[in-house]
């Protein structure tokens, strides 16, 4: 589905309990009234979307990117809990604390028990919920505070939808007291889907290693063979979640880019640097020790790309891999088309696969550029950073307008490309570029 697709569904979805709220004819109140009320289904729609947009489905994070996914996650959710948060301040109209005074529809609350006390408990639990994902990288381990945020934030949609079907005045109306339903019904699902429907799914789909070898300075190759099944079905560029040596429910999941090609055959090839927990331990990974994938996501692909006169992939450390999926599929499927790789890194025994990068540069339309910030004695390669006058020198100007180019490697790396890209002239259609941080 189209980025623009997506975009305007998610309008749309977001934007229906307030145009339900608008025909239903109700009695006109005062302009803070409806500012209040307003918000607060504004942002009750776009909590209750959310659960949609948590990165694990391909329809969404593989046309925008995970990364893209994630930002808009993180600032949707913020957008949700302001109006949350400010909603209750907004209302100025005559209010009873006793639901006799106030007939339904004469008020823009009932200050009944089981309708405004839901909210105030779901308000709470909200705020702590947002102190909780700001504060996760110094409070939790990752997969602890993932189940917790899940679970939490099922709860605050429950019970904020329950608030505005007992308490507000427009979704107390059956139209909309069924879209909340349906939408709080969503969200039920997406959690099942990630945390049973799923892990079910890849009990079926076993994967074994086949090996894991040691690739340069903290940086291992790790394979992935599949047991009992044919594989994966997967583009170059694409990347997957990984569990080892642990029950098919655990939350405790790597991102890794798939370094093999798909004409490979069945085995995934992984390259995987040592930067904790997990990856600290990779090199002492035995082979036969079992492994759940779930794959494929991202948006590295040539997708809409096709024709595209020619590749520039950039990279920088182990965002070669998913450069080395798509350098493997050109070469077995004998494309033409010229390709120019710029790699970077901080001296010679962070490079991976040199032999092979190298073998491509004699035998296949490949252009290798080596940076280094590092460099050793007698070193006639490019040196430093990957900046803008490096890029002009081997980018030129047919090549900025024709070309697509892919960017994989550290976030302030990504930045500066991109930027560098952009003042040379290269449309920001034709950039790709995915990161596994989203602060």
């Amino acid at each position: 589905m189209p980025a623009a697709v997506l975009f305007l569904f998610y309008i749309l979805v977001v934007c229906t309990p307030l145009a339900l709220a608008t025909v239903q004819g109700q009695p006109p109140r005062g302009v803070w009234d409806e500012l209040a009320a307003g918000a607060g289904m504004a942002g009750l729609a776009i909590l209750l979307v959310e659960f949609v947009l948590s990165g694990r489905f391909r329809s969404i994070s593989g046309n925008i990117g995970m990364d893209i996914t994630m930002r808009l996650h993180q600032l949707l959710a913020r957008s949700a809990a302001v109006l949350i948060v400010l909603h209750p301040f907004l209302y100025r109209g005559q209010q009873s604390l006793d639901p006799r005074q106030s007939p339904p529809g004469s008020g823009a609350l009932d200050f009944g028990f089981d309708g405004l006390w839901l909210g105030i408990i779901a308000w709470l639990l909200l705020g702590a919920l947002m102190v909780m994902a700001i504060g996760r990288d110094a409070l939790y381990r990752h997969e602890h505070w993932r189940l917790t945020h899940g679970v939490m934030a099922l709860i605050v949609a429950a019970l904020g939808v329950l608030h505005a079907t007992r308490a507000g005045q427009y979704s107390r109306e059956p139209v909309l007291t069924w879209v909340w339903g349906s939408l709080l019904g969503i969200a039920v699902l997406s959690l099942l889907w990630v945390y049973v429907i799923k892990p079910i799914w890849k009990r079926a789909h076993l994967w074994q290693v086949s090996r894991v070898r040691k690739l340069a300075d903290r940086t291992w190759e790790l394979r992935l063979v599949p047991e009992g099944h044919d594989g994966l079905r997967y583009a170059p560029g694409h990347f997957a979640w990984i569990s080892i040596g642990r029950s098919a429910f655990s939350l405790n999941e790597n991102p890794f880019s798939i370094a093999s090609a798909p004409g490979d055959g069945s085995e995934l090839r992984f390259v995987i640097k040592e930067l904790g927990d997990f990856t600290n331990h990779i090199g002492e990974v035995a082979t036969g020790t079992r492994a759940y994938v779930d794959a494929p996501f991202g948006a590295l692909t040539l997708k809409g790309h096709e024709s595209a006169a020619g590749l520039c992939l950039i990279a920088g450390g182990v965002g070669i891999a998913p450069t080395l999926s798509h350098l493997r599929a050109l070469n077995a499927a004998e494309d033409p088309r010229p390709r120019l790789l710029i790699y970077g890194n901080r001296h010679t025994g962070q490079i991976v696969h040199g032999d092979e990068l190298s073998q491509m540069a004699r035998d296949t339309p490949l252009t290798l550029v080596h940076v280094l910030s590092d460099p050793p004695d007698g070193w006639t390669g490019e040196t430093g950073f990957v900046r803008r006058d490096l890029l002009e020198r081997y980018i030129d100007e047919n090549a900025r307008q024709a070309w697509v180019f892919i960017l994989c490697g550290p976030p302030p790396m990504l930045h500066m490309v991109e930027t560098a890209l952009l003042e040379m002239g290269v449309p920001a259609r034709h950039i790709l570029s995915e990161q596994f941080s989203y602060d």
